[in-house]
């Protein structure tokens, strides 16, 4: 098989038979063997009777649906699992990502070589205030963070190698930045395409600002992952390390002091540097401990559902 093409989704009911048919001409004036697979992560609209029925007519059209809204995160995951072609095209629902970049997309992954393909929407239908300025923001600073060099980090069409997608793991809202993971995972020959953006067509945005937010905390997390993420120890037995050694040093200070230089002084109890001394040290020792917990955890982590399935259409 040629392409998968992974749609999450979220109450989109009304834009679901205009994309399929629109990836569908695409595919097919291509010549392209494909699958589209729609994970409903969870929508309370008629989204889920709309695949039911696409996928009745199209057996190219296969669907999963959650049990309730897991994130897109876990809907990618989902649908990364099941995905069978050799390029793997992601793309949100609303009609706001162009299915005629298609080819292109896949032609840089199967014959350019290019691990992950990302979309650039140089010119954006967006609210300027309310998404394009923190959107430029944020990807000012996952630019800096990473050392990936996207404009758009944010894009929901991206193309990928099949490997790519069987290797790497998405959790929590980490969905912005798998390009930062598949680089982390080996997966180093990044690019970037200029795409068309649409106006949104139907419903209503699901960015807000509470999701800006959340990606700057996912940027700090995934900065930590990545550097320290196999080795807590690293950092944690450093600045257990230091800690431990500034509140000894002002301790042997003080023994000094006490028993040499100034024998007749106040009591060492009594000297504010004590509890200094001792606070460090206390410290100290916890970030120690905490880079032991950490690298115990590590050893014995066990992989865990993050998201439930209640149907599937088309899938063995």
């Amino acid at each position: 098989m040629n392409i998968s093409v992974v749609i999450p989704l979220l109450n989109e009911q009304d834009s679901l038979t205009e994309l399929h048919d629109w990836i569908a001409k695409v595919m097919q004036f291509n010549h392209f063997s494909y699958e589209i697979i729609f994970i409903d992560d969870g929508s309370i609209d008629d989204s889920w009777k709309i695949i039911s029925q696409l996928s009745q007519k199209d057996s190219n059209v296969k669907g999963i649906r959650f049990l309730k809204n897991f994130g897109k995160s876990q809907a990618l995951h989902a649908g990364f699992e099941k995905t069978q072609g050799d390029v793997v095209i992601t793309m949100d629902a609303d009609l706001q990502d162009n299915p005629d970049e298609i080819p292109e997309l896949y032609n840089m992954i199967k014959n350019e070589g290019f691990d992950l393909v990302s979309g650039w929407k140089k010119v954006r239908y967006d609210s300027v205030i309310s998404k394009n300025l923190p959107s430029k923001l944020f990807n000012w600073a996952a630019r800096k963070t990473s050392g990936v060099k996207l404009n758009d980090f944010n894009c929901g069409l991206k193309a990928y190698h099949i490997d790519v997608v069987k290797n790497i793991d998405i959790n929590g809202e980490m969905h912005r930045y798998i390009p930062v993971l598949s680089k982390n995972a080996g997966f180093t020959k990044i690019g970037e395409k200029v795409v068309q953006h649409q106006a949104r067509k139907y419903g209503e945005t699901k960015f807000g600002m509470n999701r800006f937010v959340h990606g700057f905390l996912d940027l700090i997390t995934i900065w930590f992952l990545s550097r320290f993420g196999k080795r807590p120890m690293h950092l944690f037995g450093a600045l257990g390390f230091i800690m431990f050694a500034v509140g000894f040093a002002f301790a042997l200070y003080l023994g000094i002091d006490k028993l040499f230089l100034n024998p007749s002084g106040r009591l060492i109890t009594q000297r504010p540097q004590f509890y200094l001394s001792l606070s460090t040290m206390i410290i100290g020792t916890q970030f120690f401990i905490a880079g032991f917990l950490g690298e115990i955890v590590l050893r014995n982590r066990q992989d865990k559902k993050r998201y439930l399935i209640k149907d599937e259409l088309n899938l063995g």
